[in-house]
């Protein structure tokens, strides 16, 4: 997820140096513990709070933003897709329903069985391919890559590598989402940390718009189109790269 919720404690920085601990095992256990009770919700149709209920509003922004720009390309059955960090499927379903080829991947493994069981429920597993794997850790090539709502759980150096990782995974697109770093959200990643939770575990992670543009362009790509979808309690920047 892409904001500031009362279940991530706020980092100073948008690079802190001072985290010897390791950001990956702390998100695996998260969401495959406490967190993915609570995401899967999120990601639901169940019955949530305020701050959850607008945390759902402003991610399926992002989603819808991202199949508008796919769907407005008119090829989206010719393409191979990676969504990485796939989720309970809010992309990838909705991917294959379109007829695209999906591989989506997740870092939980419980993430992972519920997306295999709503496409199930939908009639289009068959589309999909799901694996457990980081972001580090895919392999294969893909027209277009897709990472949504990620970033925010890991600081600058290890984005940075997770998008390099990304962009040599995609032939011709790639498309992130990122909570951006600016004063305003600052502050309000900061209110976020005053609610109290049971399941306060990740980490967020702000991050310099002008730093993602910097290793997409060192990577041979260039800024496609953008967008920023804002609720209360999330803010994504999307950015979709494409080969210079």
């Amino acid at each position: 997820m892409t904001a500031t919720t009362p279940n991530q404690s706020p980092d100073q920085s948008p690079n802190p140096s001072s985290h010897q601990s390791d950001d990956k095992t702390i998100v695996r256990d998260y969401f495959n513990a406490t967190g993915f009770d609570r995401w899967r919700r999120i990601y639901g149709e169940d019955e949530v709070n305020v701050v959850q209920r607008n945390i759902r509003k402003g991610h399926q922004k992002t989603v819808d933003t991202v199949l508008e720009w796919l769907n407005a390309d008119g090829n989206l059955k010719d393409l191979t897709l990676c969504d990485a960090g796939c989720g309970v499927g809010s992309l990838s379903i909705p991917l294959a329903q379109a007829g695209a080829k999906v591989s989506a991947s997740d870092i939980s493994e419980k993430m992972v069985e519920e997306a295999k069981d709503r496409a199930t429920a939908l009639n289009v597993a068959d589309h999909l391919t799901f694996s457990v794997q980081d972001l580090e850790s895919l392999s294969g090539q893909y027209h277009t890559v897709v990472c949504l709502d990620v970033l925010i759980h890991y600081p600058q150096d290890e984005a940075a590598r997770m998008i390099q990782h990304l962009s040599s995974c995609a032939e011709h697109r790639l498309l992130l989402s990122f909570a951006p770093y600016t004063c305003a959200y600052n502050v309000l990643k900061k209110v976020g940390s005053f609610f109290p939770g049971a399941s306060k575990a990740t980490r967020a992670y702000l991050h310099h718009e002008s730093e993602i543009v910097k290793i997409l362009n060192e990577a041979g790509w260039q800024v496609g189109r953008t967008a920023m979808n804002k609720a209360p309690f999330y803010f994504s920047r999307l950015i979709e790269a494409v080969k210079a």
